[in-house]
């Protein structure tokens, strides 16, 4: 009796042409996906607000981070305030001797004190106060939390259920932006004083016109929307700051590059929505003795 020859094993032949391992069994091949141009910026756009929102949210958990704002909010005052001071008073002396001159040729003298005042109140001093924060205490933060980035800190506290933006942006948010608010009140009273100062010596002014004419056109809501826009524009600094720091690409060399990127995108974000807000007061409140 013959003994059955087991069959031999079916030898895989070439696959079919055109078949690869990114064809799907039975369909058409695939093109690979490619990056479409332009995602990136709108990506971080979308990152920077939201982290934006989510420090607005957890600003009012619990448990707040006293000891931690405490700190920063001196740590921003201690590197903004006497720059803050210097900086003002050649602002106000500037818009000023500028106002001075264009009132001169008119003969409007009277009015130079309520524009200079105003330019300063509304403009020149929180943006002032905004672009030292950012360059100072902005770029610090940056560092800072980049640092932490690069090092797996963050990682770590998330591992351990800490939240790294309630933990450490949110404290670093409120303290640049009360810092912005009280130094906006303080570069006012400089600026004004310096404007008053070169006004009345070098152009000859008089003290009662210069006063005269801030009381007849200035208005507390000028003042308010000051205040108003140095604690928006503090905010967007701090937030701007912090999502670079916890955004940096590369080593020490990434976190050098996010410093520089957060002071730019802040000054760039500075200026639109200081427009934006300009037009909406110049539209809302009605300008005195209209």
């Amino acid at each position: 009796m013959t003994a059955a020859v087991p069959p031999s094993p079916a030898v895989p032949g070439p696959p079919p042409a055109g078949d690869g391992p990114h064809r799907p069994a039975g369909g058409a091949a695939k093109a690979p996906a490619r990056p479409v141009p332009g995602l990136g910026g709108l990506r971080q756009t979308g990152q920077l607000f939201a982290l934006a929102l989510s420090v607005i949210r957890l600003t009012f958990k619990r448990p707040f981070q006293l000891r931690e704002f405490v700190g920063q909010f001196w740590f921003v005052a201690s590197v903004s305030i006497l720059p803050a001071a210097l900086v003002s008073i050649p602002f106000g002396a500037v818009i000023a001797l500028q106002v001075g001159s264009l009132t001169q040729q008119f003969g409007a003298q009277s009015f130079t004190g309520g524009a200079s005042v105003l330019a300063v109140i509304q403009q020149a001093s929180p943006l002032i106060v905004a672009l030292l924060i950012s360059g100072a205490a902005g770029s610090a933060i940056c560092a800072d939390l980049g640092s932490r980035t690069i090092r797996e800190e963050l990682d770590a506290m998330e591992v351990m259920g800490v939240s790294p933006v309630q933990r450490l942006v949110v404290p670093r948010v409120l303290a640049t932006m009360g810092v912005a608010v009280l130094l906006n009140g303080l570069v006012s009273v400089v600026g004004t004083l310096g404007g008053y100062f070169f006004n009345v010596i070098m152009q000859g002014g008089t003290p009662g016109a210069y006063l005269s004419s801030f009381s007849a056109l200035a208005q507390l809501p000028d003042l308010y929307v000051g205040e108003i826009k140095a604690l928006i524009f503090g905010f967007i600094a701090g937030v701007v700051a912090a999502y670079r720091g916890l955004n940096p690409k590369g080593g020490p060399k990434g976190v050098g590059d996010a410093v520089n990127q957060s002071v730019v995108i802040t000054f760039l974000l500075l200026f639109l929505v200081n427009t934006i807000l300009t037009a909406i007061y110049l539209q809302i409140v009605p300008a005195k003795g209209s």
